[in-house]
């Protein structure tokens, strides 16, 4: 049996940022730009807030030598600063995600890396490993996995491999042994949890997730540290990762590959789910060179992959009736009609006021989703989609994608990226200069790093 954990270990214990590539460090930057700009304006969020008075109820975790909790004047010991940062930066729904593993990497990883490497004064390079480490345990475990699999057995990817993530991210940057991070994502395999219940009832808890993941990872890494034992092979053994969370693993993707996982991750330019882009990116498509009257619409029909139908569009009928902004974010049939209704898929238009418009509503119950091979057959490499717009005169539009907006085949650049994160963070950093300050020192790396 190769020993996948014991390889992914010794990995990341040798992994030295000098000498990382110039490409990989400024895509770690680009990456921390979008974290922050999420986490930021996910702070204001409800269920953020829960998670800050949690706090205040457990005054011992809150101090002034603890660190940087992201929106928020007071400070916490790093792993409570994570799990509060992890909550929101998983509210906007905006985080980034990796085709392969269908998961968000970055809402687990930089949560623990960030807080320990401001509590350790790390340099950047040790910063620099400790996030490419992260990100290549998460993706690589997740692309093992088998989303579909775990979805089907109602496990949410994101929080069971982010677990093993911000574990590999915590040990780098406590300088823990290959050995020592053996035990570490050992122990991390008994801390994995993360329920897909959330699709139900506008639940807080997918938020949850990556907060208490990157919380767990820094508990397990500090548990090897002191000598705490964990098994071996946690991701393959019989009573392993891939076992218990799926019923169709493969652990021959655990084997790394010549480029470093962390390259292939997309952004978010939606607030949304992420299989509910393609489809918009057609209907915005066929809205900026067709005139319609959404009076004179028949159908709506979005080409969806078979691995996302069970979170946006099945049973169709209830995906058609949304009562909170968390069922919106998974509902194939509102992302559709605010597309072509407004020409806008962010989170100016996933709010209370236009999940209670009759004219989206009504528009709600003309989309259908559908599957096909032609789509399905190059997932999860690819995550294409199409969508057309039947007129009831019988004229019908057309679009399809192969890349939607935000993979590393169509990436957002720098400056869409900057001007993103304007427009999510405006709500809590008024000034637009003390914003463009915060874009400049992650592009320089001169946060609280040394």
């Amino acid at each position: 049996m190769t020993h996948y954990t014991r390889e992914l270990a010794q990995f990341c214990a040798s992994l030295q940022g000098e000498t990382l590539s110039a490409s990989v460090k400024e895509r770690v930057r680009y990456l921390l730009l979008d974290h922050l700009g999420v986490t930021l304006g996910g702070s204001m969020l409800p269920s953020s807030q829960a998670g800050y008075n949690l706090l205040t109820t457990l005054p011992h975790l809150s101090t002034t030598q603890g660190v940087t909790i992201f929106g928020r004047s007071e400070r916490a010991e790093a792993s409570w600063a994570a799990l509060c940062n992890g909550i929101a930066a998983h509210g906007l729904e905006m985080d980034d995600v990796e085709n392969r593993s269908s998961l968000h990497p970055g809402v687990v990883v930089f949560p623990a890396a960030l807080a320990l490497a401001e509590q350790l004064a790390a340099s950047p390079d040790d910063f620099y490993a400790a996030v490419v480490a992260g990100y290549e345990v998460t993706l690589l475990v997740g692309a093992a996995l088998n989303p579909a699999a775990a979805y089907e057995r109602g496990f949410h990817p994101t929080a069971i491999c982010g677990a093993l993530g911000a574990t590999a991210a915590s040990a780098r940057l406590l300088g823990l042994s290959a050995e020592q991070t053996t035990m570490a994502l050992g122990i991390a395999g008994s801390m994995a949890a993360g329920s897909m219940a959330y699709l139900h009832d506008g639940a807080w808890t997918k938020r949850l997730h990556p907060g208490w993941a990157s919380h767990a990872g820094i508990t397990a890494a500090r548990l090897a540290a002191v000598g705490f034992v964990g098994p071996v092979d946690v991701l393959e053994g019989r009573y392993g990762f891939l076992h218990a969370y799926s019923s169709q693993s493969d652990a021959h993707h655990l084997a790394r590959g010549n480029d470093f996982a962390i390259m292939q991750v997309s952004l978010k330019p939606y607030a949304c789910c992420r299989y509910m882009h393609g489809p918009i990116d057609c209907l915005l498509a066929i809205r900026s060179v067709q005139s319609i009257d959404l009076d004179q619409i028949a159908r709506i029909r979005c080409g969806v992959l078979s691995g996302g139908r069970g979170l946006i569009a099945d049973p169709i009928e209830e995906k058609r009736e949304v009562h909170n902004i968390v069922e919106a974010q998974f509902s194939m049939p509102y992302g559709a009609a605010i597309a072509l209704l407004t020409g806008q898929a962010g989170l100016s238009v996933f709010t209370e006021s236009w999940l209670r418009d009759p004219i989206v509503h009504a528009l709600m119950q003309r989309v259908e989703c559908y599957s096909t091979p032609e789509l399905d057959d190059y997932y999860p490499d690819e995550w294409r989609a199409s969508a057309s717009v039947e007129m009831v005169d019988g004229r019908e539009f057309h679009a399809d994608v192969r890349y939607p907006l935000g993979d590393p085949q169509n990436p957002l650049s720098w400056e869409q990226l900057a001007a993103r994160f304007h427009e999510i963070v405006a709500p809590v950093v008024a000034d637009r200069q003390q914003r463009q300050d915060l874009i400049e020192k992650v592009q320089q790396m001169k946060l609280w790093l040394s």
